[in-house]
């Protein structure tokens, strides 16, 4: 007989929630297959199975808490059980299941996959409410993420209210925060509370750089074999600015101003669980392909909620994208213990004045966001233009000038 416990977390990670089980008592599993997974207030992290046999008892059920290398259940190495359905078992029973979802909101939820099921907490949605687009009518994860809802009265969302309502009635869903929610929403209000934070702005013409990308964006993904953006190209001149002011790549703890020799850029990134912000290390070190690179890797492990603990770690400044949202403008607001981050935005045609002649550039705002009780007025707006002057002329960074 042995344990099944779960990972070890971090210090800064002090518990958390279980919110899937993928197997049942007596189930036969392999090495390795995934047992359960436990979202803390970063990621979720996977519970797999150390060798090939059988899970006895569940001792942590689903939304329990649970602390680091806390028992959660017990495995006997070797023994026999229940063989878990397989995939062509399952496609074979999916109608019935079907009919079971359209009868029973429970039945539905134990019925549908991990993903849906997690997704069904999440919402508060009854995923037999939502039409799905899968195989024989089957519901999705992509289905539950955008939701189109049957109109059948009869049918009622996890709450119990009828998905058809009246004409005119004001309808309310009440559904509880997830862990990473609630941890983000800390977070950022403590941000605003606790630091003297303020924001500087400044735009860049985007057409030098658009212009290189054009050019060189098929060689270089040939050469490197990752796409060329404009990320990378920010997260370098940024990287060359916090090295000529110090004090935006610094932190405040306590009466002490820790001054950091490494340069950590987060770049927040946007999930289904919410904001991460996974974190480039050393990337005075890194060249242009391998910063496309790891944004790349991040992003994709960020929408697979595949980001480990350590990926999310510490960090001295941030950088985040609300362009791609279309956002025009915003005011960021700093990741503590960092002392400013920097907010890129969307790219649109303006006409500006250039050299006495009016011309349509495209155009981004920027913004830093930074923290007043450390870097003084003067620092962040220098620092900002320095950033625009890099992307501006991106010769510079390759000259070092």
């Amino acid at each position: 007989m042995a344990d099944i416990k779960a990972p070890v977390f971090p210090e800064s990670v002090a518990d958390g929630t279980i919110v899937e089980w993928h197997v049942s008592e007596g189930e036969q599993v392999n090495r390795d297959d995934i047992l359960a997974e436990i979202e803390t207030d970063k990621v979720v992290l996977e519970v797999v199975a150390p060798d090939d046999g059988v899970v006895t008892k569940i001792i942590k059920g689903v939304d329990e808490t649970v602390i680091s290398d806390e028992l959660i259940g017990e495995f006997e190495a070797g023994a026999t059980g229940t063989a878990a359905p397989s995939e062509s078992n399952q496609t074979e029973e999916a109608p019935k299941a079907e009919v079971a979802a359209a009868t029973s909101a429970n039945e539905a939820n134990v019925e549908g996959s991990p993903a849906v099921r997690k997704a069904a907490r999440e919402s508060g949605v009854n995923p037999a409410d939502v039409q799905g687009s899968g195989r024989g009518g089957r519901v999705t994860k992509e289905d539950m993420a955008n939701p189109t809802l049957k109109t059948d009265p009869s049918i009622t969302t996890a709450s119990g209210r009828p998905v058809a309502e009246a004409v005119g009635e004001r309808v309310e869903e009440r559904v509880p925060m997830t862990r990473l929610r609630k941890t983000v929403a800390g977070r950022l209000l403590a941000a605003t509370n606790e630091t003297a934070m303020l924001t500087t702005f400044n735009e860049v013409n985007m057409k030098p750089l658009m212009d290189m990308r054009k050019k060189y964006k098929d060689k270089f993904e040939e050469r490197h074999g990752t796409r060329l953006g404009f990320m990378g190209l920010f997260v370098k001149a940024a990287t060359e600015a916090l090295k000529r002011f110090p004090a935006v790549n610094a932190s405040i703890d306590g009466d002490d101003i820790v001054y950091h020799g490494y340069y950590d850029v987060g770049v927040a990134v946007s999930s289904e669980r919410g904001l991460v912000v996974p974190v480039l290390r050393d990337t005075d070190r890194m060249s242009m392909a391998d910063v496309e690179a790891g944004i790349r890797e991040y992003a994709g492990k960020a929408r697979d909620g595949k980001l480990a603990l350590e990926e999310m770690m510490g960090g001295t400044f941030t950088i985040t994208n609300g362009g791609v949202f279309g956002s025009l403008m915003s005011t960021p607001i700093i990741n503590p213990p960092q002392t400013a981050i920097l907010g890129m935005h969307a790219i649109n045609e303006r006409p500006m004045a250039v050299n006495g002649e009016v011309q349509i550039l495209p155009m981004m705002y920027l913004a830093l966001s930074y923290d007043h009780r450390l870097i003084d007025g003067k620092d962040a707006v220098q620092f900002l233009v320095t950033i625009k002057e890099l992307v501006e002329d991106p010769t510079m960074l390759l000259l070092d000038l």
